[in-house]
């Protein structure tokens, strides 16, 4: 089940008893094991009294060994656990010794007789091997939190999640802003977003977050702070490309950001032509492109604006850039030249 879910299913009564947080999204995964700790330990009672930490390498017997362990300081017994057990197993090791298959069905057996105040967490960053036994098991007597990565196409969840936590509403421009500033991070990070929007919360008197607000958040963040140079080589204007391009390096911002954020708008740019060749359009654009769906939407929008050949010789521009910036073969007006191809249109009519 999707985080979301995971929360919404601990509701008041007994916490499940055994429990798999799997998945590489970190952000997911720690705090799931905060809500079940929560959960489990009495109120006043110090996590580190109730709570065993067992090694990565931990077999199923040994797991089972401090599951029936019982302590004078805690009435309860919480063991967390590696998920090594629910990888996928390489062939040469699909032969598994007779020894190791008994302890392990003796696990499983164990998750249906736990002594009372017993609890078991499996945490692993990859995610699980749904064919295995143990991962049926745990599926059938606790919970599975399954953490995928949250991509600039599927952060709504997110959003809507931490915006109901601070008491907030967003305005539909600041949305718009927010959905363009995630899609131009190489990787969306949930800690530094969550971290911004709780300081947002602070020095914020409305209820209401507004464009100027989150761009704020985001004017320390180089790939967003440029991202208005693609929109002006998305409208095909050289004359403000070339500005804001000038103003950024004269502002700091080092060549190898720009040259990171041009490279990959024209890679998306070329991918949205080709797959509306294919007749992918529209808000279906998003998951091929993993963007926000209204950013996708608008992003086929552009490339409709270009030929495929146009932006092929771009890139090779831009590639070339690379090498001879990189080198001290070159400056910068590579860079601006590569701008120049993009928005021809706009250079024969006149603009410059």
């Amino acid at each position: 089940m999707t985080y979301p879910e995971f929360i919404r299913s601990l509701a008041p009564g007994e916490p499940p008893r055994v429990v798999l947080l799997a998945g590489e999204e970190s952000y997911f995964i720690d705090r799931a094991r905060r809500a079940l700790l929560a959960r489990m330990l009495p109120e006043g009672l110090p996590e580190q009294d109730a709570v065993t930490h067992l090694s990565p390498a931990a077999t199923p017997q040994e797991i089972q060994d401090a599951l029936a362990a019982s302590s004078l300081f805690s009435p309860v017994n919480i063991v967390l656990a590696s998920g090594s057990l629910f990888r996928e197993t390489k062939k040469q090791e699909t032969e598994e010794p007779k020894k190791k298959d008994k302890s392990l069905e003796s696990l499983i057996a164990a998750f249906s007789a736990m002594p009372e105040g017993s609890y078991l967490i499996f945490q692993m960053k990859e995610k699980p091997d749904k064919r295995k036994k143990l991962y049926k098991a745990v599926s059938k007597a606790g919970l599975v939190l399954e953490a995928e990565p949250v991509r600039a196409w599927n952060i709504g969840d997110w959003l809507q999640g931490k915006l109901k936590e601070l008491g907030k509403t967003m305005d539909p421009e600041a949305r718009v802003y927010f959905g363009t500033a995630v899609s131009m991070m190489k990787e969306i990070s949930l800690e530094f977003l969550d971290k911004e929007f709780d300081k947002l919360a602070l020095y914020s008197t409305s209820s209401r977050i507004s464009r100027e607000e989150l761009q704020t958040v985001f004017s320390s963040l180089p790939e967003v702070s440029v991202f208005a140079l693609n929109d002006a080589i998305s409208e095909r204007d050289a004359r403000t490309a070339l500005t804001i391009l000038r103003r950024e390096l004269a502002d700091g911002i080092y060549f190898t950001v720009i040259l990171a954020t041009l490279v990959r708008h024209v890679r998306q740019l070329w991918q949205a032509v080709l797959l509306q060749k294919q007749g992918v359009r529209g808000k279906a654009l998003a998951k091929p492109l993993d963007l926000n769906p209204f950013i996708a939407e608008r992003l086929g929008k552009s490339a409709m604006r270009f030929e495929e050949a146009t932006l092929k010789q771009a890139m090779l521009l831009l590639i070339d850039a690379d090498y001879k910036l990189k080198s001290g073969a070159a400056g910068v007006e590579l860079l601006e030249y590569a701008i120049i191809v993009l928005c021809g249109k706009s250079i024969s009519a006149g603009r410059m």
